[in-house]
């Protein structure tokens, strides 16, 4: 027989498994088998009611929502996401990095959201959507039906595709409307269906692969982005609407100094007649309470309306632990007489005596005051020879002022960084090493996934995420834009550590031959001027032939000069996103411990990336001579240690963050978060670690699947 406090013994504290860093709703995976509809049931209501107008005029409409850091914003987006998305085609679109791109930034995020398949369905939102176009569908009384023989008809012949659509949407002006409809029909074909998104999300292909789709040209500009997203809105006035959310917009560039841009946008869309959009934008409630002040009440006044989440009352946050503790409930023999054991309402009125709180402070609360029932377990027990150390910190969520949450740089008149001196550790600094080091496995985990090639970022991403590290890293002097048109974005310099010589670097992976020469004459005119020592240039992609006229100037600038081209991994540029990703929650007050039992500011997760040194391993910062390079043996292809030290770290680090577990389960994880990891190689991990005598296990003389381990005090 299985009792409850046995299953709590072994399993890992159900509150850890929430997630409480916010993301983009097509990657991260959500619960929402266990929401609680009354939360937030308000706030949904409206924001459907808004894309029931939208379903009818076609018009674009506006929402604010808004709400206190940890009321659950970016969740209620994956929750909409999930509710409706078989009534409206759905687009995530993080931060962007620069002001100069926001209109290309916008359409790369549509598109590959637009690429994603919803659940339940075979085929991408973007599939759906072309087969939902009125030039393939034929109405009825009750509902529209897709015609099957129009469309197989159209597809064996491109120009009669182009004609066709041409002529149903004569009068609602599409922009290039023979390459525009001409790369619709490009994504009907297999083989072209890669190249045609690339194109539609703005990639800067080569002459070859624009040859491929009949194209001349690529989206290079802010308009031409613009204008491709409008015709998504203007051919599809008779399908579902489009919802663009924009998600953690205190992330945006300049947005402490300049948080006008995204209201610009919102008020393009509509004086433009962007037709049927429904766009939500998310920002926490006291950075909307301390910049709505700096908006133009005529950009204002585009937002239809301002949704506010509002804190859960404490039958709803009762609710939140009774589906985050009923796992534990079904694998006992016995079921608990309360479904909220080990929990009690009363810990949420001692907590919260006014009767209200956040989805954020329940779930932590929740957290600690299990973690404190699990241990209480190990002193009754006296058969467990050895108790782990442990401290449980103060169980009421800490109070932040939310003006003090984020500490930006300094930036003086030049727009060149300065970085502020770093916070005070915590006093439970190894638990939030631990902790941390868990998210960002989990976080890499994500990115690896998600970019299986470096062009599926842009270049001003990847220099902002290169930018973000390098000032985690201390570097000092960082400056964006060291090349001067219409590549500036695609580079920064900074001040080389410990003298007055400035570092440039430059990053592309445009495929087209043609971009390749304005970068490298750009990058000529910088050598020039003297305005860096030394230039590197970060590139995976080709650089074309000797008899190209980018490829002459590449040769005089990085054969036996000064001047370096490195060849980035891919390893290093999921580094690079990861990284960049938690600053974005940092940034949004949504990058939460909860071992310091609230979100951590920027400055705070810079410390901790310092003090794990988990940027040191990302080779990219070697070749640019930031961090020593590392001495590493040849790979005889017999020595697998080196590639099991993250899954050795995992474990370690799990066991710190539960005080004591299960074998069982600590094996568990490590396989579910490392696939192609055995778990005899787990096993005898765990013994290197109690060999080590880093870790123990309490009662060596239990069978397998009742052994608990635990971390030695030192």
């Amino acid at each position: 027989m299985t009792s409850i406090n046995e299953i709590i013994k072994r399993e890992i504290n159900p509150f850890d498994l929430v997630n409480l860093k916010s993301g983009n709703f097509w990657s991260e995976k959500q619960g929402f088998e266990s929401v609680v509809e009354s939360i937030h049931q308000e706030a949904i209501s409206e924001i459907e009611a808004l894309l029931d107008l939208v379903e009818k005029d076609h018009r674009t409409r506006t929402v604010l929502l808004t709400g206190d850091s940890g009321s659950g914003k970016s969740y209620l987006l994956a929750r909409l996401k999930f509710k409706l998305n078989s009534r409206a085609f759905f687009a995530y679109v993080s931060p962007w990095p620069d002001n100069d791109y926001i209109w290309r930034h916008i359409l790369r995020y549509t598109v590959d959201s637009l690429i994603q398949i919803p659940e339940g369905q075979q085929d991408s939102q973007l599939i759906l959507w072309l087969k939902s176009l009125s030039a393939f569908t034929k109405q009825s009384l009750k509902k529209r039906i897709f015609n099957h023989n129009l469309w197989e008809l159209l597809l064996s012949d491109r120009q009669n595709f182009i004609k066709e659509l041409k002529k149903t949407y004569k009068q609602v002006g599409i922009y290039n409307p023979d390459i525009f409809f001409g790369i619709l029909h490009d994504l009907t074909d297999p083989e072209l269906y890669p190249l045609a998104c690339e194109w539609l999300r703005g990639d800067d292909l080569s002459e070859d692969s624009m040859a491929e789709l009949k194209v001349k040209h690529c989206i290079d500009s802010e308009d031409a982005a613009k204008n491709i997203l409008a015709n998504f809105g203007k051919i599809s006035t008779d399908t579902q609407p489009i919802v663009l959310c924009f998600d953690q917009v205190e992330s945006q560039a300049n947005w402490e100094s300049n948080p006008q841009p995204i209201f610009n946008i919102n008020t393009t869309v509509h004086n433009d007649n962007l037709r049927n959009f429904l766009i939500i934008i998310s920002i926490v409630q006291s950075e909307w309470r301390q910049k709505s002040s700096r908006i133009l009440q005529s950009d204002k006044a585009r937002v239809d309306k301002q949704v506010i989440l509002k804190p859960i009352n404490l039958n709803q946050a009762e609710s939140l632990w009774m589906y985050r503790l009923n796992f534990l409930h079904q694998r006992a023999n016995t079921k608990p007489d309360s479904l909220l054991f080990p929990l009690d309402k009363e810990l949420l009125e001692k907590n919260f005596p006014g009767g209200k709180t956040l989805p954020r402070n329940t779930l932590i609360l929740g957290r600690h005051e299990y973690q404190r029932y699990k241990l209480s377990l190990l002193d009754s027990d006296e058969t467990v020879p050895t108790k782990p150390p442990v401290t449980v910190p103060s169980l009421r969520p800490e109070v932040i002022d939310p003006k003090k949450v984020n500490i930006h740089l300094v930036k003086k008149h030049d727009g060149t960084l300065i970085i502020p001196p770093p916070p005070p550790p915590p006093d439970n600094l190894e638990q939030v090493q631990a902790e941390f080091q868990l998210l960002w496995q989990k976080e890499y985990k994500k990115n690896q996934e998600k970019y299986s090639k470096i062009s599926l970022l842009s270049s001003p991403d990847l220099i902002v995420m290169l930018q973000q590290a390098l000032i985690a890293l201390q570097i000092q002097e960082i400056k964006l834009k060291l090349l001067r048109g219409n590549y500036a974005s695609y580079s920064l310099s900074y001040q080389e550590s410990g003298k007055k010589e400035r570092v440039g670097v430059v990053w592309t992976e445009d495929a087209s031959m043609t971009s390749f020469f304005h970068v490298m004459n750009a990058c000529q005119r910088v050598i020039q001027q003297n305005l860096c020592h030394t230039l590197y240039l970060i590139r995976l992609a080709g650089v074309g032939t000797s008899r190209l006229a980018g490829n002459q100037i590449y040769q005089q600038i990085f054969t036996h000069t000064n001047h370096y081209h490195i060849r980035p991994n891919l390893t290093s540029v999921h580094y690079l996103v990861t990284y960049q990703n938690l600053v974005n929650s940092a940034l949004s007050q949504e990058l939460v411990l909860t071992s310091q039992r609230r979100a951590i500011s920027l400055q705070e997760l810079q410390s901790l990336i310092r003090q794990s040194k988990i940027l040191h391993k990302c080779t990219l910062f070697q070749e640019l001579g930031i961090i020593p390079k590392e001495q590493t043996k040849p790979d005889n292809g017999n020595d697998t240690s080196k590639n099991l030290n993250p899954v050795k770290d995992f474990l370690l680090n799990l066991v710190k963050t539960q005080s004591f577990m299960g074998v069982p389960t600590l094996i568990k994880n490590a396989v579910d978060q490392f696939p192609s990891v055995k778990e005899n190689d787990v096993q005898l991990l765990i013994d290197m670690l109690c060999q080590e005598k880093r870790v123990e296990i309490i009662n060596p003389k239990a069978k397998f699947q009742d052994k608990l381990i635990c971390l030695i005090a030192k």
